[in-house]
């Protein structure tokens, strides 16, 4: 079963956690199942840039992003080449991920935008 080591998030993680995780399932469903409360703002619709996360190992294991994925990764706080949204990766059938959640988020909705 595939692990996600999750990097430490003063908030979210501050002490990091290596969660299994389900083959399949959105590294964001993977997350919360295990306690790690990411922003979800849109339910896990593909509308929103909450989810943000950075694959720091196991990137290239990961199917590509969709256009409308990316469209949305344009907008999130702290882009890096290999940010997704964690509510559109699904976790590998047989690599580990390393991510990191970041400080921060847009959330219009929860700012008053």
């Amino acid at each position: 079963m595939p692990q996600i080591v999750v990097l430490p998030h003063v908030e979210l993680c501050p002490e990091g956690a290596v969660i299994d995780a389900k083959p399949g399932e959105s590294v964001c469903d993977a997350l919360l199942e295990h306690g790690i409360e990411i922003e979800h703002a849109c339910e896990k619709s593909c509308a929103c840039t909450t989810c943000h996360i950075i694959v720091r190992e196991g990137f290239e294991a990961l199917e590509p992003s969709e256009e409308d994925e990316d469209d949305l990764l344009d907008k999130a706080w702290g882009l890096e080449p290999t940010s997704r949204l964690s509510c559109q990766a699904l976790v590998p059938e047989n690599d580990d991920l390393v991510v990191e959640i970041p400080r921060y988020s847009i959330n219009h909705a929860k700012e008053n935008h």
